[in-house]
């Protein structure tokens, strides 16, 4: 796991349990992610129910809570 990560992810979780979605735009977070393959970042978001998408080349990062995790 990555040095971090545990704690963003508990960020993160706490951000969309109120709202839509969280931007990741700080330097600190980012770092974290961007250490971390495409495929670890998706796998990381899927394990969590949350989508991820990359913008402006990497230097913002979004989680939305993805709704076809849900169970109605």
């Amino acid at each position: 796991m990555h040095k971090g990560l545990a704690a963003l992810a508990a960020k993160i979780a706490k951000a969309l349990s109120c709202g839509s979605e969280y931007v990741v735009t700080q330097p600190v977070e980012l770092r974290i992610l961007q250490e971390m393959s495409e495929a670890e970042v998706s796998e990381f978001a899927k394990s969590h129910g949350w989508r991820v998408i990359r913008r402006l080349g990497g230097r913002q990062i979004e989680f939305y809570n993805d709704a076809s995790q849900r169970g109605f």
